[in-house]
This record gives structure tokens, C-alpha cells and sequence, in this order.
């Protein structure tokens, strides 16, 4: 990337950080067991619920348009042929992925031992089934879904350059989140198997998240043609209006939550406020480009894929602490949600950092080249000739 390139893009590396920031404090906000605390009073639920509201400004879906922003940048700069693009991404997404399926498929036995479920949990191992879900769902953690599902996407890359020729196509992202909420609130209105209803849920959310890709292209085509300061201005403005909207049609979700300690079903307009909100605070930042960005936001923002990645085993560590120590049955909940985030969100951020300069290491976090790779490369210097 050119220097004038560069220094553009600072606005997008300061909202990937301020974006797994929110993905970790809206992991730090819930009970040992994911809930928002339904045996607290509801006093002591107002600020884990309120600070979740916050974190799901930014969510996974914020991630898959950063990475299909970058996607259209590299078809846009190099053209590649349908299957080179899907070797690479395969290489870029997949590679890391079977890497942390392993990792947290060993890894969920520490928590069900201190939890008491680990007999459960190693039954479910010797299944096949298990390792299929795990390595097609994501399911050997609740955020693994990410990778396989956007190298899925990503394979709609020829529908997504539309966008890029006719950016007005963006705004189809609003029709494919309302076909796929339609499409999945009939799938869970039927009796079928639970395993076989999520592999078509997730089938309709690669075809709804598609939606997300015409979006980053259409935005990727406006930001590379030049947006002057004034209008990039306006789009702040707009962006945040539409933003704290955005927030408001979400409050009928996290109300019941407050009242009741149990989140809802994400319907009518707190569903589109939710899957919304990642593409207006992109067009938040995007409108703040001219903005005195500090280079440091480019710095950090290397290892948001790492801390993306990284960050759940460290709230199950820090859970793990807590649990064994006794301060589960004293600590409030927000004390136990600010101290957990504190703690996870500097801690994934520093291991993502060492991960990143270990060279045999650094591809997990998608740092560098696998070692196989770098060995290859190794060879094919040493076939060169010399003169």
C-alpha cells in the first residue's frame, strides 16, 4: 500500500480497534454461563446490560465488513481469477481457523473440569458429528463462526463488484437482513434437529451477510474515488444520527433483559437496529477520515485479529480464577464485568502482540507465513542458480 494510501486508512485501523474492544466487553458482560444474570436483582443488572448495549455497537459483523472492505480494496488493485482469490482466502482464513478449532476443542475441557461437565464434553468429542459442527459451524467456540462462514461469503465476491461499479446497490443490505430474518424465523417454527437447523441457519446467514459484502463494496468504490472534507463531514453527522436511531430500536431487546435476566428474540426493528449498526458506525469513522488520527490506532490495530481470537480463552481463564478463588459468590455483577473486561481486553491485546513476533507463531493470528510456507520459500532460494 502507498504512503498516501496509508495514512488514509488510519480512520479504518482506529475503528478495528475501538470494534474488538466492543466484541470483548460484549463477552465480559454476561454470568459463567452467558446469561445476563437472571438470579441478580435488577439494580444489579443495570450496568452489565447497559455496557452490552454499548459493546454491540460493534459485534462480529463489523469484522466481516473489514474484511470485505480489504476484499474489494485487493480484487479492485489486483484483479484475480475466481480461483486464485478463493485459494487465497482459503489460505488466510481457513489455515488459522483449523489452528484455533484444535486449540479450543482442547481447550473447553479445562472450563468443563472446574465447571463439572467434562465427562459430558468428552463424550461429545468421541462424536464425529462434534468435529464436523466444530470445523463447518465454528462451533468449538461461540465466536469461531466468523472465519468459516466469511470465507463462504467471500466466495460471492463477482455479486459483491456491483456494488463497487454501482455503489446506490449497498443499501440492498437492508433487503438481505430481512430475508434472512424471514427465512430463519421459519426455520425455527419447524421440528427438525436441532444440528440440522443450524447448518441451514447458517446457510441463510452466508446468503443475508452477502448483503454486508455489497455494502463494504460500495463503500470501498465512494472512499477510493475521494469523499471531500465537507461531505465527509456530513456523513459523520448523518452517520451518527442514524447510529444513536439505531440504538434506540434496539432497546426493546435489552429491556426484557434488564427486566427479566434473559435476552429475547431479535425482531421487527431492534433486529435491523442490531445487523445495521456495524455499517453506521463504519460510515461514522469513514466521515472522520480528515480527522488528526494517531498513528498508534495503525500499531494496535495489526493485532485486532489476534485479540479477536485470542480473547475468549482469556475470559474463560480469568473465570476459571474466579471461580476457584471464592469471589464468584461475593462479586457483584458489574464489578465482576469491569474487572473481567480490564482484564481480558490489555491481556488478549499483549498475547496477540508476542504471538505476533514469534515467526513459527504468527500466522495463527494472520501475521506472517505458515512454516511450511516459509520453508518452501526457503527451498525454492536455494534451487536458484547463482552467478
Amino acid at each position: 500500500m502507498s504512503t498516501s494510501l496509508s495514512q488514509r486508512m488510519v480512520w479504518f485501523d482506529a475503528n478495528r480497534v475501538c470494534a474488538a474492544a466492543g466484541v470483548v466487553l460484549i463477552h465480559s458482560t454476561t454470568d459463567f454461563a452467558g446469561r445476563p444474570f437472571p438470579d441478580a436483582s435488577i439494580s444489579e443488572r443495570v450496568i452489565p446490560v447497559l455496557l452490552r448495549s454499548i459493546g454491540e455497537f460493534s459485534g462480529s459483523e463489523m469484522f466481516f465488513l473489514f474484511s470485505l472492505f480489504l476484499l474489494a480494496q485487493r480484487i479492485d488493485r489486483h484483479r484475480p481469477g475466481f480461483r486464485e482469490q478463493t485459494v487465497f482466502q482459503a489460505k488466510r482464513l481457513l489455515v488459522p481457523f483449523a489452528f484455533w478449532t484444535l486449540f479450543y476443542g482442547l481447550f473447553r475441557l479445562i472450563k468443563a473440569d472446574v465447571q463439572g461437565y467434562a465427562p459430558q464434553y468428552l463424550a461429545e468429542l468421541s462424536q464425529l458429528k462434534t468435529w464436523v459442527a466444530f470445523f463447518l459451524l465454528g462451533k468449538s467456540q461461540y465466536h469461531m463462526h466468523f472465519l468459516p462462514t466469511l470465507f463462504a461469503i467471500s466466495l460471492f465476491y463477482p455479486v459483491m463488484r456491483l456494488a463497487m461499479r454501482y455503489p446506490m446497490l449497498g443499501v440492498l443490505l437492508f433487503a438481505t437482513l430481512g430475508a434472512m430474518n424471514h427465512a430463519q424465523g421459519f426455520l425455527y417454527s419447524i421440528d427438525i434437529a436441532p444440528l440440522v437447523r443450524d447448518y441451514l441457519v447458517r446457510l441463510t446467514k452466508i446468503f443475508g451477510y452477502v448483503g454486508y459484502g455489497l455494502a463494504a463494496f460500495a463503500l470501498y468504490s465512494l472512499w477510493k474515488d475521494g469523499i471531500p472534507r465537507g461531505e465527509a463531514r456530513l456523513i459523520r453527522r448523518g452517520a451518527l444520527y442514524l447510529v444513536l436511531l439505531a440504538y434506540l430500536a434496539t432497546l426493546p431487546f435489552f429491556g426484557p433483559a434488564l427486566m427479566t435476566g434473559a435476552f429475547p428474540v431479535r425482531a421487527s426493528w431492534d433486529y435491523f437496529g442490531h445487523f445495521l449498526m456495524p455499517l453506521l458506525i463504519f460510515c461514522m469513522f469513514m466521515g472522520s477520515q480528515y480527522a488528526s488520527w494517531s498513528p498508534r490506532w495503525s500499531i494496535a490495530a495489526r493485532y485486532t485479529f489476534g485479540v479477536y481470537l485470542i480473547h475468549p480463552a482469556v475470559i474463560d481463564l480469568f473465570d476459571i480464577a474466579v471461580i476457584q478463588s471464592g469471589l464468584s459468590q461475593s462479586v457483584s455483577p458489574a464489578m465482576l464485568v469491569l474487572l473481567r473486561f480490564s482484564v481480558a481486553l490489555p491481556l488478549a491485546l499483549g498475547l496477540a502482540a508476542l504471538i505476533g513476533r514469534v515467526p513459527h507463531l504468527a500466522w495463527t493470528i494472520g501475521l506472517g507465513p505458515t512454516p511450511w510456507a516459509r520453508l518452501a520459500r526457503r527451498n525454492e532460494i536455494k534451487l536458484v542458480p547463482t552467478t
